[in-house]
């Protein structure tokens, strides 16, 4: 069994900052890349950021220069430093991970189980 706990999410003021952390248990092997996803009310799941295990990184564009994704590789875990803070980008975060539980396994994807971000004054 593989689980994906986020932790971070909160309220805070447009400008504001928040990090979002998130740590993968269980029988794992590798983990290939680790990326977070935002979810709207009434919107589509779409990609914020995502990275791979050398630590290549990829940003939506209505991110870029604001947000940080990094991983610690030994940890298990990804994070994503959130800086100048926009009312948009309010929405429910998931973090994703897709990796091996055994050396013989092929790829599977896991999902968390959201933390809500809400950027208001």
């Amino acid at each position: 069994q593989v689980q994906l706990v986020e932790s971070g999410g909160g309220l805070v003021q447009p400008g504001g900052s928040l990090r979002l952390s998130c740590a993968a248990s269980g029988r794992i092997f590798t983990i290939n890349t680790m990326a977070w996803y935002l979810q709207a009310p009434g919107k589509k799941r779409e990609l914020v950021a995502s990275i791979t295990q050398e630590g290549s990184t990829n940003y939506a564009d209505s991110v870029k220069g604001r947000f940080a994704i990094s991983r610690d590789n030994a940890k298990n875990t990804v994070y994503l430093q959130m800086n100048s803070l926009k009312s948009e980008d309010t929405a429910v975060y998931y973090c994703n991970a897709r990796l091996k539980r055994t050396r013989w396994d092929s790829e599977s994807e896991y999902w968390g189980q959201g933390t809500q971000v809400t950027v208001s004054s």
